[in-house]
């Protein structure tokens, strides 16, 4: 008997994040997909993705980050290695990386590596925010270049606060 690949949303943890809509179906192949909204298409459901998208939504929804200022699954080139950020927020032309967010699976520890490939990322597109997070504990990081410096906050910018790091 074939093993079910279907991912069950109700198995999935409460993350602490507001509550969206997200548009899930399943495949003919038994796969379960959601509608990524920034890729325009739909994805494999994993726990890492259900984090994703109920973050882009928070973002979206009760930050107001303007969804056409947002990609996801960014492709970048680090130490000849191809790459890809979850999250990439951009500035209103879309010529300046503005934030980067790492988001791992809900059973998953946000560690040092964790931190590592998010800075790593960053050496190539140089973005003043860094956000990493499981959708259980959110880590948001302001980089003062200025001053040679990585600030740890406790909430999210607004999006007046983004659009102010426009350099």
């Amino acid at each position: 008997m074939p093993q079910d690949r279907r991912l069950n949303p109700a198995e999935l943890p409460q993350l602490n994040l507001p509550p969206c809509r997200l548009s899930i179906s399943d495949d003919a192949d038994g796969v379960r997909r959601v509608l990524d909204p920034l890729r325009g298409r739909r994805v494999a459901l994993t726990p890492e993705e259900w984090v994703r998208q109920h973050f882009v939504a928070w973002m979206i929804d009760h930050l107001d980050y303007p969804k056409s200022m947002m990609a996801n699954e960014v492709a970048i080139h680090f130490n000849g290695m191809s790459r890809r950020c979850d999250t990439v927020v951009y500035s209103r032309r879309g010529l300046m990386p503005l934030m980067i967010v790492e988001y791992k699976a809900p059973g998953i520890t946000v560690s040092q590596k964790t931190f590592d490939q998010i800075v790593r990322y960053n050496s190539v597109l140089r973005a003043r925010w860094l956000v990493v997070s499981n959708g259980l504990s959110h880590y948001i990081a302001r980089i003062d270049y200025e001053r040679g410096r990585v600030i740890f906050l406790e909430s999210m910018p607004t999006r007046e606060e983004l659009m102010s790091q426009e350099r």
